[in-house]
């Protein structure tokens, strides 16, 4: 597609489907930069909270909502009728996987059926949801023409994968470089037009396809060497050579190495799920992609490993059942509120099937869904918990994490991320300390 970015009238008034981890982000952007936007979302909870100048989400504060509210340009709703007068509907409603590990559309080709009697001409749609490559073109495309409007002609339609790294603050929102496609050359440069106003950089693709397909190939990529790296800890493990000091001077190289590091598993909402979008397009193609599949594997044998090995390490036991583990660290990455396929929780299960007594400390979830549908509170994080537990698993390494606290009181950690490499010569430790991918124990 020939790129022809011609100044466009600006389109000030924007609707944003979804107001999660990505929308309501977005929705702040587009009304700090001067958009009037609508935001839909069917959950009345989310609904409420913003109309009270209030965050649920962790990288937003009250008064990141409360200035958008009294700006009097952003108002929510979960009635789509409320998005009449939008020049621009942009989507970011969940992709998430079914049972089968195939892909769930249902709230995307949901929402795009609720919106499609509302269209009118001149507007643009874009997708950011997360998707397998054909999904704007073959899915959405179809449901939003059953509006009578056709696309490239009445009405525009995009794709735009979102890329919020929640918790991280080196880098805004609007600095991150954003791809964009469309449909037809007109689609994309009424994309265009309207997402230069907000990101200081907007990268073009030729195809919706190719955009849909660059996101799984990112979250790929983190996926894959996330997984050889755990594998890989595991080698060290077995032959006693220290995987971090490995790593370490791996990355003195100034070429050709990005160092991943060991970790409980693939947690998050795009990297244990984006793979799978593109492993189920491959096999539909015929075709299938192996270090996917084995990148899988590697990940899902993880907590079988983690529990061995804190069977074997335990001091005085033989076996898990009846051990009283404490795990620190639910969140799937540091300094979060958010435990989507979090890798502690699959590692929790498995420890729980062993026969282990299992409890969990994380300042930011309070309480988190089991297996079995049951719920596990969180338990405050004391010098007397720590000293009744037999082992004391760190699964995710919190800046807030009290590690001389761990450290003076625990008989036993088992420190999945090598948070509390320690000298024992100038802080010795009470009990028994093992890294993952270490190859030595402390104390």
């Amino acid at each position: 597609m020939k790129e022809d970015h011609t100044v466009e009238v600006m389109q000030k008034k924007v609707a944003i489907i979804g107001l999660g981890f990505v929308g309501l982000p977005l929705s702040m952007m587009f009304v700090r930069k001067g958009f009037h936007v609508i935001g839909i979302d069917y959950d009345s909870r989310k609904i409420s909270a913003i109309q009270q100048g209030k965050s649920y989400i962790q990288d937003l504060s009250d008064s990141d909502i409360a200035e958008a509210v009294q700006s009097g340009r952003w108002q929510v709703s979960a009635d789509y009728a409320a998005l009449s007068g939008a020049d621009t509907v942009i989507i970011c409603v969940p992709t998430p996987l079914s049972p089968d590990n195939s892909p769930d559309l249902s709230y995307l080709t949901d929402t795009c059926s609720r919106l499609a009697p509302l269209l009118t001409p001149g507007q643009l749609v874009v997708i950011e949801s997360s998707t397998y490559p054909g999904t704007t073109r073959e899915v959405v495309l179809p449901l939003l023409e059953k509006s009578g409007l056709r696309i490239g002609q009445q009405l525009y339609l995009g794709y735009s994968p979102e890329r919020i790294d929640p918790g991280n603050k080196s880098i805004s929102f609007s600095d991150i470089p954003k791809i964009i496609s469309g449909i037809t050359a007109d689609c994309e440069r009424k994309l265009y037009a309207v997402y230069s106003q907000v990101f200081e950089q907007v990268v073009t693709v030729s195809t919706t396809e190719a955009a849909e397909t660059a996101k799984l190939l990112e979250n790929s990529y983190r996926f894959i060497n996330i997984s050889f790296i755990n594998e890989f800890a595991q080698l060290c493990d077995r032959l006693n050579v220290n995987v971090w000091e490995v790593i370490k001077a791996a990355a003195t190289k100034p070429y050709g190495f990005s160092a991943f590091y060991p970790g409980p598993g693939v947690g998050g909402h795009c990297i244990p799920v984006d793979p799978l979008y593109l492993q189920w397009k491959a096999a539909q193609a015929g075709i299938t992609s192996r270090f996917i599949e084995l990148s899988q594997q590697v990940n899902d044998s993880l907590p079988a490993y983690l529990a061995d090995r804190i069977e074997q390490e335990l001091p005085g036991r033989k076996r898990l059942a009846g051990a009283r583990i404490l795990v620190y660290g639910v969140t799937y990455k540091p300094d979060i509120a958010d435990v989507r396929e979090s890798a502690a929780l699959p590692i929790i299960n498995t420890l729980l099937h062993r026969g282990a007594a299992v409890d969990y400390h994380d300042p930011y979830i309070p309480h988190i869904k089991l297996e079995d549908g049951s719920k596990l509170q969180g338990i405050e994080l004391t010098g007397e918990r720590l000293k009744q537990a037999d082992c004391v698993l760190i699964c995710m390494n919190h800046e807030v994490m009290p590690g001389d606290l761990i450290i003076k009181h625990s008989r036993f950690i088992f420190d999945t991320r090598h948070s509390l490499s320690v000298n024992p010569a100038d802080h010795p430790i009470t009990g028994k300390l093992v890294t993952f991918g270490d190859g030595t124990t402390i104390g």
